[in-house]
């Protein structure tokens, strides 16, 4: 499990990917969004913009990543 310490209020989903190095990308990060392949709190989202904040679980391709305050 990757954690991502939040700096300001919230991060975005598609900056938490790249920020885990979980994808290499903003496009790869769109485009894995975008095909429903990440989920946020176990429900799948595929909006890249889609705002994170501390609590939140990200899960893509067998990882997750735990958002923190």
């Amino acid at each position: 499990m990757y954690e991502i310490k939040l700096k300001d209020e919230y991060i975005k989903l598609g900056q938490a990917l790249k920020a885990t190095g979980l994808v290499s990308s903003g496009v790869e990060a769109k485009e894995v969004i975008q095909e429903g392949l990440v989920k946020v709190n176990g429900e799948t989202d595929t909006r890249r913009g889609k705002k994170l904040y501390g609590g939140d679980v990200v899960s893509y391709n067998g990882e997750e990543i735990k958002i923190e305050d």
